[in-house]
């Protein structure tokens, strides 16, 4: 099969794609990516919500927590994003959320807040913690992850640990809800085919696990809740 056509350039991500895959649907939320996202709108709706709690199809995951940081920009709610280092030994160059192992005796929020600032400086005193996203486990580093949702009230200065970040981004949800960004793409063959979720920028793109944290987030966003098609786990 044919490379995906690029919609915007998507930066130097190289996706291992398999010999078996194909382009998947629109958007979830292609018919309201114009309409207006409000903060205030979607942390209800993540205050209000149960995370769903699926364990791991694997033995010996790994707790983690990852930040999903949120603030009112002037296009809108923006989210941090970070580029993992090339050294590091998992997931090497790819945009992520802030986040990491869980230390015992640890909530998931206290990790991913840690992890914030041992990544990016993030004083912990502005952070305000609203709920989880849907938890999920990875298999590539073998962690059971809590996307934990949180919100500063201004654009703090953040400063990147050249040992973990090569890279601190703010990207609006409006700009990773445009129709020209997404793309999903089906992997492997039927029944055992999965989702996943490709968000392409000018100069970066965002998938596996973060790609689909950043989709439950924009159908949360965007007032559309429920399963992804088919669980899975990158």
């Amino acid at each position: 099969m044919n490379e995906p056509v690029r919609q915007r350039p998507g930066g130097r991500q190289v996706i291992p794609r398999p010999e078996a895959w194909r382009v998947g649907g629109a958007s979830p939320w292609h018919e309201s990516a114009s309409t207006p996202i409000r903060l205030t709108e979607l942390l209800a709706r993540v205050s209000s919500r149960a995370p769903r709690d699926t364990a791991p199809a694997f033995d010996g995951a790994r707790n983690a927590a990852v930040l999903v940081l949120l603030h009112d920009g002037d296009a809108g709610p923006e989210a941090l994003f970070t580029r993992r280092a090339e050294h590091l030994r998992n997931h090497r160059g790819e945009i992520s959320f802030p986040g990491g192992r869980m230390d015992p005796g640890e909530t998931a929020a206290q990790t991913a807040v840690r992890e914030a600032y041992e990544e990016v400086g993030l004083d912990p005193a502005l952070v305000t913690v609203h709920g989880e996203l849907d938890h999920l486990s990875t298999v590539v580093s073998r962690s059971y992850i809590v996307p934990v949702v949180a919100t500063v009230d201004a654009r703090p200065v953040l400063h990147a640990a050249p040992d973990e970040v090569e890279r601190i981004l703010w990207i609006s949800l409006a700009e990773l809800s445009r129709d020209d960004t997404y793309r999903e793409e089906w992997w492997g063959t039927a029944p055992l085919d999965r989702p996943l979720f490709f968000f392409e920028l000018e100069d970066e793109t965002i998938w596996g696990a973060t790609g689909r944290m950043l989709h439950q987030l924009l159908r949360l966003a965007h007032g559309i809740d429920g399963p992804e098609p088919r669980t899975w786990s990158s």
